[in-house]
């Protein structure tokens, strides 16, 4: 079933100020763009590719009140099979571009927890390390607005509580902590609720399909997407990397909405 997206913000720089932007739904193998329209008030743009080559930014130089607008409507060819039995790869078996996600980043102090994650998880492995990170995620954390652009999964583990962002660098430094490769991934997805660009994280086990190879699953602490539905836009260590906005420099950030439905073939 195809997903049809809606989204528009607006920001306003005063002084000219570099912005990168990473909003769009990303062309890759599991997701087909069916079509998509763009449109920046900005007449000088460029165009980079985005981490592990999913996804794309948007550079430019802002003066002024800047009015951003998308649509798309994209297919999901995504397999989302039951993880808690996929095994976990040794380190020395891991494909190199998966490394840097055992690594700590930013958001996510993995190194901190590993005391911890053998306390609560001993005695589970892969997959059914990951889904007892989850269950313990949603079991123990209450969704709420609280936290800041500078709120680390440090943070949000003694709160308790936090947003789609925070939930994902959770699960994300516990399944590092656990020598998981774990990345964050920004995208769209029906059903999230406050309506938004949602985060979540995806996690690099075995692949039954293929011996001794591996692939990346989608895992959602906060319940709302399902992995079969949801439009990556982007990937990285932690939210720095896939931020939708990021500026370098002062900017006034205005309005903003996100409609993500379903549509019938």
């Amino acid at each position: 079933m195809p997903i049809a997206i809606s989204s528009r913000f607006d920001f306003t720089c005063d002084q000219p100020t570099d912005i990168i932007l990473q909003f769009e739904a990303a062309a890759i193998p599991e997701q087909r763009v069916l079509s998509t329209d763009t449109r920046i008030n900005c007449a000088d743009i460029a165009r980079v590719a985005a981490h592990d080559g999913i996804g794309e930014r948007v550079l430019f130089e802002a003066t002024g009140k800047i009015e951003v607008g998308y649509e798309a409507l994209v297919e999901v060819e995504r397999l989302a099979p039951d993880i808690s039995g996929l095994a976990q790869l040794s380190p020395h078996d891991l494909p190199g571009e998966t490394l840097d996600y055992l690594l700590d980043s930013r958001y996510c102090p993995a190194d901190r927890f590993q005391p911890f994650v053998e306390d609560e998880f001993g005695g589970t492995s892969g997959g059914a390390r990951v889904q007892a990170i989850h269950d313990w995620i949603a079991q123990h954390f209450t969704y709420e607005q609280v936290s800041t652009t500078s709120t680390t999964a440090l943070d949000s583990f003694v709160e308790r509580r936090g947003i789609c962002r925070d939930y994902a660098h959770v699960l994300i430094t516990l399944a590092r902590a656990s020598t998981i490769p774990a990345r964050y991934v920004s995208c769209f997805a029906p059903g999230v609720n406050p309506p938004d660009f949602h985060a979540l994280a995806e996690v690099f086990l075995a692949d039954d399909s293929t011996p001794g190879g591996g692939a990346w699953y989608i895992v959602d602490a906060t319940r709302m997407a399902d992995p079969a539905e949801t439009v990556k836009i982007g990937v990285g260590r932690d939210a720095a990397d896939v931020s939708f906005l990021t500026s370098f420099g002062a900017s006034n950030f205005g309005d903003k909405t996100v409609t993500v439905t379903r549509r019938n073939a």
